[in-house]
């Protein structure tokens, strides 16, 4: 993801949730074995550190965009949290909401992305919508009927190309708009 958006002008960096207990180990399963043994206040920590890094690196424009994927969506989520008028945009694909009494705190324009298939990770969607719309906040939400979640990581069968093309391109537009 950070090289496609590199290739349409953005300076991105991809920080490695695992990077504490020795980087992504190749495979799927060996991650989310690695993941139950990260601390989750540091990795968090550590993901408003690296993005509040890139906004304040001298080559940057100064505006902030993050986009993520399944746990990165959720990461994504919390930074807007987190991250107040420092966060420019965010795009979560099937990321995990935040809670309805954090939402007041976001104030970046909010992309969401899920598959309708999900009804796991979508359980959520209601509260978050109402807490956003009850707060007045900027977001655009999409459910993509038959869609799994994951429908954008095409190294799985649950990836549909045409959900991740349309996707990835209102994604674009979407920070074209926001920060540029």
């Amino acid at each position: 993801v950070a090289r496609r958006l590199a290739k349409v002008g953005y300076m991105a960096f991809a920080p490695d949730g695992l990077t504490s207990v020795g980087g992504y180990p190749g495979d799927d399963t060996k991650g989310a074995a690695a993941f139950r043994t990260v601390d989750g206040k540091k990795m968090t920590e550590d993901f408003v550190a690296a993005a509040l890094w890139l906004k304040k690196r001298p080559d940057s424009k100064g505006k902030l965009g993050a986009v993520g994927f399944c746990f990165g969506g959720g990461i994504v989520n919390q930074l807007a949290v987190r991250l107040d008028s420092e966060l420019n945009a965010g795009v979560a694909y099937y990321g995990r909401q935040p809670g309805a009494a954090d939402v007041p705190k976001i104030t970046a324009p909010l992309m969401l992305h899920y598959g309708g298939a999900d009804t796991n990770t979508n359980a959520g969607i209601p509260a978050f919508e109402a807490a956003l719309k009850a707060n007045n906040k900027k977001y655009e939400l999409f459910i993509y009927e038959g869609k799994q979640h994951g429908f954008h990581n095409d190294t799985t069968p649950r990836y549909d190309a045409e959900a991740a093309k349309l996707s990835w391109e209102r994604s674009l537009e979407f920070f074209k708009k926001n920060l540029k």
